[in-house]
């Protein structure tokens, strides 16, 4: 049985479902899903691009930020950094790496754990970090979150929260996904008071011929991991938007799906075969941890936070390992990439949250003092 068979059956059987119950088959059914597939997502081959699958360099700069938040924090023993969504494990491999070689307190503090729902992705994981999981360095967890700790943590969430289910809501109403001829097509029923809720907090109703979405999983999320956060930081890098952006007319209709490096506004071409993704609500999803007592800096984009990092060795965290002229020339290249705005460094943006320090720590941070005197 094919996923689009699966998801029909389950229409027959029950009616037409919520279009977060689709997207939430189509990229975690355990058998059938997206990322339950044992297939090349990632990088040329996949489907699409991280800011890992880039340069090294990435990792590398928020190893050096996440070095400066374990200072903050007083230097603790031991430190969890957290990661939910970690891919193949690129980035905990780099930060991992670049920690032993160039902060070695720092290292020999931190413990990494990687928060992974696929089997196909924890299994790569294992791979990708087979020396640091032998020697303890670092774990992989299934479960979507953890219990509180009073340990000091890092949470980290790259490209994590654009991948949860959402609702779609249209002029006419909440969009179901039902079955006709054998075919997905989409039905709507007045909106629910959950997703009105949101929209009403956080977002805009969408005018005709518009539609918006409401991630009511992701602001769970973002709950349930504050949630366990008793004193440390959380960093979020997404494609997202600000409820201001939202009412500027921005950010409105911004689910897509993505195959072999090409967008599609067709969510229901390949269920099971593409990825889909829309854009997250840093409103939202500040407002969410601010409840469990984190305090919220400035959104920012990309571009600013990794500036921020480096600019003050100018980078030399990229170009650590180049010999020759070519080397540094290309490197420069992949790190234009991730900061300018006709690469990646105004596609996401960057949420940084704290809690039990000070309000000037988290302000204070060099990923946040990009542009500022």
């Amino acid at each position: 049985m094919s996923l689009r068979e699966k998801i029909v059956a389950e229409i027959q059987a029950r009616g037409p479902v919520p279009f977060s119950r689709y997207m939430e088959m189509c990229l975690y059914d355990p058998e059938l899903g997206y990322y339950s597939r044992a297939v090349e997502k990632f990088g040329k081959a996949g489907d699409f691009f991280t800011s890992s699958d880039v340069h090294a360099v990435f990792g590398r700069l928020l190893a050096r930020q996440f070095e400066e938040m374990w200072r903050a924090l007083g230097s603790p023993a031991r430190l969890e950094v957290v990661e939910f969504g970690p891919g193949r494990g690129l980035f905990a491999s780099d930060v991992l790496d670049w920690a032993a070689k160039s902060f070695p307190q720092f290292f020999a503090a931190v413990h990494y754990r990687l928060v992974e729902s696929s089997p196909a992705l924890r299994t790569r994981l294992r791979g990708t970090l087979a020396a640091h999981l032998a020697s303890g360095k670092a774990s992989v967890s299934e479960g979507a979150t953890l219990p509180r700790s009073t340990t000091p943590v890092i949470v980290f969430a790259n490209e994590f929260f654009d991948a949860l289910p959402v609702e779609v809501v249209t002029a006419e109403g909440e969009v179901r996904v039902g079955v006709e001829n054998s075919r997905l097509v989409e039905r709507c029923v007045p909106v629910t008071p959950p997703v009105l809720e949101f929209l009403n907090r956080y977002g805009v109703h969408p005018e005709t011929h518009e539609r918006v979405e409401a991630g009511l999983a992701a602001q769970t999320a973002m709950s349930e991991i504050a949630s366990t956060v008793d004193r440390g930081f959380i960093i979020v890098i997404d494609y997202g938007y600000t409820r201001a952006e939202q009412l500027a007319g921005r950010h409105r209709g911004t689910l897509r799906a993505f195959r072999q490096h090409s967008m599609s506004a067709d969510a229901y071409e390949a269920p099971g075969e593409q990825d889909l993704t829309a854009d997250a609500s840093f409103t939202a999803l500040a407002e969410a941890a601010e409840a469990h007592g984190l305090h919220a800096a400035k959104v920012l984009t990309q571009s600013q936070f990794l500036m921020g990092i480096g600019e003050a060795n100018r980078f030399a965290d990229a170009f650590a390992d180049c010999r020759l002229p070519q080397e540094r020339a290309k490197v420069a290249l992949q790190l234009k990439h991730l900061v300018t705005p006709a690469g990646m460094g105004e596609r996401f943006q960057v949420l940084v949250m704290s809690r039990g320090l000070p309000d000037q720590t988290l302000e204070g941070l060099s990923g946040l003092r990009f542009g500022r005197e």
